[in-house]
C-alpha cells in the first residue's frame, strides 16, 4: 500500500503540478483548496502525510496546522510558502511541523523531505510498539485482585511527578512495578538509573551517587558521574532504601530538596530535574521508631506508596505466572513449552513461597531443565515443594499426630520443619539459619549433624 499525500495550496497550478509529481514518485494523491477542505479531507481519508501551504484565505496554515495536530498528533506536517521567514518556519516547528520548504519549490527536495517525514512517522509507530511490548513484558503478571488494583495505581501515578514508595517482600516484583510507572511516564525516553541501596558499599556510596573530579581523592584517577547527574531528566529508583546509611539519607534528602549538587572534589554547582521512585522491604516506620531511617526523608519519598502483594497472598495468579515463566524459558532456551500437572500445580500452592515471584520463577526454570518429559508432574517438584503441603496425611503432619504428647510432638514438627527448610536451601545451614534467623548450631543439634 503506497503513502497518501495530501497537497493544500490556493493556487491550482501548484496542487496540479505537484499531484502529478508525486504520483510519478509513486505516492497516492489527495488536493484541498483551503484549510477548511483539508480539515474535512483529512477526517475522511486519514492521510500519512500534508503538504500545507501557509499564506491561504480563510483558514491560514498555521491555524490549519493546529488543528491537525491537535486532533491528528501522528499525522506529518511539511510546510510550504512563497512568503517565508525565520520566525514562520519557528513557529511551525513548535507547533508540530516536520519541516518548512520555501517556494519556489525544490522537487527534489520536497521528495527527500516526505520520505524523511514517512520514516520519522514509522520510526515513532515501531518505538510506540516496542515501549508497548517492553511494558507488557516486564509489569506484573496476573488478574487477581491484588494485581488489578496496582495496575489502577501505577495508571493513576505513572503520567504525574511525584515521588512513589514501593513496598514489599523480596521478590514480589518492586522493581517491575518501578520500571512500569516510569515507561508511562513523560520521561519515558529519559534513563531509569537503579541504585541498589544494599550493594554500594558506604564508603563508595556518595562518589556512587553524585560523581567526583579528578583528583578529589586517591584513586580518582578520572571524572565520574553519579547516578544522579545520569539520571538527570529521567527517573531515579533506589532499590531497598531502607538500607541506606543516615549520613547518605542526609545528603540524599537535601538533594532532593534543592535539586542541585556538587560532585565530591569539585565546586561547580549542578542543578538536575529527576523523578524519585523508592522501594522497600521494611517496616521505614519502625525504622525512624528506632533511629535508623530519617523522617524527613520518609515524607519525602512516600508521596505515592504503593504495597506489593506477597505470592502467598494471590496464589489466583500461579496458573498464569507458571504459564508465562515456562513459556518464556522455552523461548529463551528455544525449546518446546513444558506444562505443569494439575496435581502439580496444586502442590505448589500449598508452598508458602519465602521467594515470592522470584523463587517461582527459579524453581519453574530448573524444573524445564531437569525434567525430561515435557510434562511436568508432582514426583518432578524438589523435595521442599512437597513435604511443606497441608495435607494431613504428609509424612510430616503425620508424625507429630503419632504421638498424644505435645511436647513430642512440637519436637518433631521442629525437626521436620527445620529439615525441610535446610532443603530449600541446599543444605546450606549458614543460609537456612539466617533465613529462619536462628543460631546454626541450633541447627547442627536438632538435627543432630
Amino acid at each position: 500500500m503506497f503513502p497518501t499525500i495530501l497537497v493544500v495550496d490556493d493556487e491550482p497550478a501548484i496542487l496540479q503540478s505537484l499531484s502529478g509529481i508525486l504520483m510519478d514518485e509513486g505516492f497516492e494523491v489527495l488536493t484541498a483548496a483551503n484549510g477548511y477542505e483539508a480539515l474535512k479531507t483529512i477526517e475522511a481519508e486519514s492521510p500519512d502525510l500534508v503538504l500545507l501551504d501557509i499564506w491561504m484565505p480563510g483558514i491560514d496554515g498555521i491555524e490549519t496546522l493546529k488543528a491537525i495536530k491537535k486532533d491528528n498528533p501522528i499525522i506529518q506536517v511539511i510546510i510550504i510558502t512563497g512568503h517565508g521567514t525565520i520566525e514562520t518556519a519557528v513557529k511551525a516547528t513548535k507547533l508540530g511541523a516536520f519541516d518548512f520548504i520555501e517556494k519556489p519549490l525544490s522537487i527534489d527536495k520536497v521528495v527527500v523531505s516526505i520520505n524523511n517525514a514517512l520514516n520519522f512517522r514509522r520510526l515513532e509507530e515501531e518505538n510506540k510498539y516496542l515501549r508497548k511490548k517492553s511494558i507488557e513484558k516486564n509489569s506484573l503478571t496476573g488478574n487477581s485482585a491484588a494485581i488489578m488494583d496496582i495496575r489502577k495505581q501505577i495508571a493513576v501515578t505513572a503520567p504525574t511527578d511525584a515521588c512513589v514508595l514501593i513496598s514489599g517482600e523480596n521478590g514480589t516484583g518492586k522493581e517491575l512495578v518501578a520500571r512500569t510507572i516510569h515507561k508511562l511516564s513523560a520521561r519515558a525516553d529519559q534513563p531509569l538509573i537503579n541504585v541498589n541501596c544494599a550493594a554500594i558499599p558506604e564508603d563508595s556510596i556518595e562518589s556512587e551517587l553524585f560523581g567526583h573530579e579528578k583528583g578529589a581523592f586517591t584513586g580518582a584517577t578520572i571524572k565520574y558521574r553519579g547516578k544522579f547527574e545520569l539520571a538527570n531528566k529521567g527517573t531515579l529508583f533506589f532499590d531497598e532504601i531502607g538500607d541506606m546509611s543516615l549520613k547518605t539519607q542526609a545528603r540524599i534528602l537535601r538533594v532532593l530538596q534543592e535539586q542541585k549538587f556538587h560532585r565530591a572534589g569539585g565546586s561547580r554547582i549542578l542543578k538536575v530535574d529527576i523523578r524519585v521512585i523508592a522501594s522497600t522491604n521494611k517496616d521505614l516506620e519502625k525504622k525512624i521508631d528506632k533511629g535508623f531511617f530519617r523522617e524527613e526523608l520518609y515524607y519525602r519519598i512516600n508521596v505515592i506508596p504503593i504495597l506489593v502483594p506477597p505470592l502467598r497472598e494471590r496464589l489466583d495468579d500461579m496458573p498464569l505466572l507458571v504459564e508465562t515463566f515456562l513459556t518464556q524459558t522455552a523461548e529463551q532456551s528455544r525449546g518446546k513449552v513444558k506444562k505443569l500437572t494439575d496435581s502439580a500445580l496444586g502442590q505448589l500452592k500449598k508452598y508458602s513461597w519465602p521467594g515470592n515471584v522470584r523463587e517461582l520463577k527459579n524453581l519453574l526454570e530448573r524444573l524445564v531443565i531437569m525434567t525430561p518429559e515435557n510434562i511436568i508432574d508432582v514426583s518432578d517438584l524438589p523435595r521442599a515443594y512437597i513435604d511443606q503441603g497441608h495435607d494431613l496425611n504428609s509424612p510430616t503432619e503425620s508424625l507429630c499426630f503419632e504421638t498424644d504428647s505435645f511436647k513430642e510432638a512440637k519436637k518433631k514438627f521442629e525437626s521436620e520443619y527445620i529439615r525441610m527448610k535446610l532443603l530449600h536451601y541446599n543444605n546450606d545451614i549458614g543460609m537456612t539459619a539466617k533465613g529462619l534467623n536462628i543460631d546454626p548450631d541450633y541447627i547442627k543439634l536438632i538435627l543432630k549433624i
